[in-house]
């Protein structure tokens, strides 16, 4: 996993008010992973109201607010959808629901207040998508939930929400991953998400562009 898919899901839950936290800065390739190494980011939202419903299985930002405490896993296999076939033999998937992951990503919330007890840690997946037809899309939210997975968001669910969010006449120095999407937006090479039915720009005429051939790059 690049450090880039890291950031867009970090960014994301940190744009919606979470408090977000990188476990570890290093990749792991010639051994297996140790418990606290499987967890790829953990979130907490102070907002979060004692009380409130579970979140959806399909996660949105409007179901943010449901989400307490979430560990995180990150995979950014973006040239595949999560078939039932690629989920049957991809055991790589499911390993931060085991419980020694589970109990070391637990380990390191803060404790609840005196007298309360401590909710449910969710199990958040973050995939490229899931199939779009019927009935491999059904199979593969079945072969999750019976998994453990409490719920998914999609790359393309976070991406349109920084998208959307990020503004272009404010600088992002802070966040590369932020300031890439404004570069691309104020180059007119990114829109917001509600803009795509908005009549298209006039592109110049083919005799004003041999007349100043820089101006598509000024």
């Amino acid at each position: 996993m690049s450090a880039l898919d890291e950031s867009i899901v970090r960014e994301y839950f940190e744009q919606n008010g979470f408090l977000a936290r990188q476990v570890r800065k290093y990749q792991v390739t010639a051994r297996h992973k140790t418990s606290d190494e499987e967890v790829d980011l953990l979130v907490y939202n102070p907002a979060w109201q004692r009380g409130a419903r579970r979140p959806e299985f399909f996660l949105f930002a409007s179901e943010l607010a449901f989400v307490h405490r979430a560990v995180v896993a990150v995979k950014p296999w973006h040239t595949d959808v999560f078939s039932p076939a690629i989920l049957k033999s991809s055991p790589e998937i499911f390993r931060f629901l085991e419980a020694g992951v589970l109990r070391e990503a637990g380990r390191l919330f803060p404790a609840p207040p005196e007298g309360e007890a401590a909710d449910g840690l969710l199990k958040i997946l973050v995939l490229p998508g899931l199939p779009a037809q019927e009935p491999f899309r059904s199979q593969s939210v079945a072969l999750l939930k019976e998994r453990g997975v409490d719920a998914i968001i999609s790359f393309r669910t976070m991406l349109l929400d920084l998208i959307e969010k990020t503004e272009v006449n404010r600088s992002y120095r802070k966040s590369g991953t932020l300031e890439i999407i404004r570069i691309l937006k104020n180059y007119d090479l990114l829109k917001d998400p509600q803009m795509d039915f908005a009549a298209p720009r006039a592109v110049p005429s083919r005799k004003s562009a041999i007349r100043n051939p820089k101006s598509e790059i000024a």
